[in-house]
């Protein structure tokens, strides 16, 4: 057998090994809670923090910024891996407030699955909406975890009609409840015709005892209320004569998404579902291309993309970490390859893994796997490094701002900072960076998609960089991109700005004001996103 092949057996063989996916919620669905609970099933973590006493315990695992532990909330991206059952999953943990969606809609481009997490008394709420049109549009296989089974909860056919019916995806349990509420404490599991029982633990630290029996076990009699373990029974019988079976190639082809209940704090349902998932959620065998051809990640060198660039991870390092999605090949430490936006060949020498503030190095990562590169200022948001031609991958998505500010450093002393603050968060993609001679007082503008960001943008600013700042809220809402070639034929007294890529944009304060100018200037082409190829973009996302 040469080397080539014996090569591209390893890659294979630990290729089909991955899951990769990323969790998707509402905020207060339960996400963190539920990521906690799969690291503690994975052996990832010994002990679960129960995220309700998050002042008074441990913070979630993924959640590194002080901020994140104060609120209780994630506010970044984390890459987590763990192995189970001899896959390796790659666990993409995402901001779940709405003011942070540009880092999650990047960072779902990096998995292969989604877990959508819904609030068993919500049903189905506004930013999962968003979140899952994204998963959508770009193909990503999605299975629902139904949380809060313990709590109030919406009738469960109801619930599965109203996924159905907003999400435009048909529903298909795998499990169905024994009981909601205080009465709720075991589920049916539609393959092995069984149902599980779960014995609660002390705030949920440690993994529950379950046992699992016939659906006509008489034992159920003395475990459950009749009318419970009746009206239990009479679910099910419908269940099964009314809902078609789970499919893979339909959900593989995102046309239903297999549906689980449990209590992710009580840890009820937990390793079921995640038994169930390394069966149905698919290897990355197949990565997109933008022609709409797929990237085969066996016979292909090593290839990936950068998808997201986090500065001060870890304040004894004071470094900044680009974050890259292996597509293809095998990654090993010390690798040269060519930079396809740079256009030149750098080396990858110094490569980690990271696992909260924890850090260890990665010698070698394969299709699939999340690498923390340490990033002199190299590496950007998309940028894709590759072994010989670099391939032309899907871009990720761009999404302009909706509220700006301006930043000015309260004292003179930490100028310098400030300025090298300013420049290395906004490498992150979070936030937009922006100059002006009109806009501002010449001060430095930022433009984000929520509130939350530009709190969270002067607390790192004075946490990490000693520089307190003020932030200003500007009144302007829209904001939109010029072509080179119309910059020039933007009239005097207009709200010019330059991105931190030297692309020209204009303010507006409002959508009505946008469409004003545009009549009164219609040879000006008002651009929605910072791109050349805009239709392709919008058409993708």
């Amino acid at each position: 057998m040469s080397e080539t092949v014996a090569g591209q057996n390893i890659v294979e063989e630990e290729t089909k090994r991955r899951r990769t996916f990323a969790i998707i919620a509402h905020p207060d669905a339960g996400k963190t809670t539920l990521t906690e609970k799969l690291l503690l099933y994975g052996g990832a973590i010994q002990l679960a923090g129960a995220v309700k006493a998050r002042k008074n315990r441990k913070a979630a695992t993924s959640d590194w910024m002080e901020m994140e532990k104060e609120k209780g909330i994630s506010i970044t991206s984390a890459a987590l891996q763990f192995e189970y059952k001899n896959h390796v999953l790659n666990l993409l943990d995402t901001p779940g407030h709405e003011d942070f969606s540009e880092d999650t809609y990047r960072t779902l481009i990096a998995a292969d699955t989604a877990v959508m997490v819904l609030d068993a008394g919500r049903g189905v709420e506004p930013q999962t909406i968003k979140l899952f049109k994204v998963c959508r549009d770009r193909g990503i296989p999605i299975v629902t975890f139904v949380n809060k089974m313990d709590r109030p909860t919406k009738k469960m056919f109801e619930l599965l009609d109203e996924i159905e019916k907003v999400l435009g995806i048909t529903a298909i349990p795998m499990v169905w409840p024994i009981g909601t509420g205080v009465d709720f404490s075991g589920v049916y599991n539609r393959v092995d015709k069984k149902i599980y029982t779960y014995d609660k633990t002390p705030g949920g630290s440690q993994k529950s005892a379950f046992q699992s029996s016939g659906i006509e076990d008489t034992n159920l009699d003395s475990m459950f209320e009749d009318w419970v373990l009746k009206q239990f029974r009479e679910e099910v019988e419908l269940v099964e004569e009314g809902i078609a079976p789970f499919s893979l190639d339909e959900f593989l082809e995102s046309k239903i998404t297999p549906v689980f209940f449990g209590s992710a704090v009580n840890n009820f349902g937990i390793q079921l579902f995640l038994d169930h998932f390394l069966k149905i959620a698919p290897p990355p065998l197949y990565f997109p291309l933008k022609n709409g051809d797929r990237l085969d990640p066996i016979t292909t060198p090593f290839s990936g993309f950068v998808f997201k660039v986090q500065a001060n991870m870890n304040k004894a390092h004071r470094d900044r970490i680009a974050f890259l999605r292996v597509c293809s090949g095998k990654f090993e430490r010390g690798l040269n390859v060519n930079h396809g936006r740079l256009g030149k060949g750098v080396k990858l020498s110094s490569s980690f893994a990271f696992f909260g503030q924890d850090r260890n190095t990665v010698d070698e990562a394969y299709p699939g796997d999340i690498i923390g590169l340490v990033n002199p200022g190299t590496y950007s948001i998309g940028d894709i490094l590759a072994i010989g031609k670099v391939p032309d991958l899907k871009p990720l998505p761009v999404f302009a701002p909706e509220i700006f500010a301006t930043l000015s450093c309260v004292e003179t002393g930490a100028l310098k900072s400030f300025r090298k603050g300013i420049e290395q968060l906004a490498e992150e993609g979070i936030l937009h960076l922006f100059t002006s001679q009109t806009v501002g007082g010449g001060l430095p503008v930022i433009g984000a998609m929520g509130q939350l960001q530009f709190e969270v943008f002067r607390r790192r600013l004075q946490d990490e960089y000693s520089a307190p700042t003020n932030i200003n809220i500007l009144p302007y809402q829209v904001s939109c991109w010029l072509p080179e070639e119309d910059i020039a034929k933007v009239p005097p007294g207009s709200n010019l700005v330059t991105d931190s890529l030297g692309r020209a944009a204009l303010l507006f304060d409002s959508e009505w004001e946008k469409g004003y100018f545009q009549k009164k200037n219609p040879e000006l082409r008002l651009l929605d996103y910072p791109t050349q190829d805009v239709s392709e973009l919008n058409q993708e996302y």
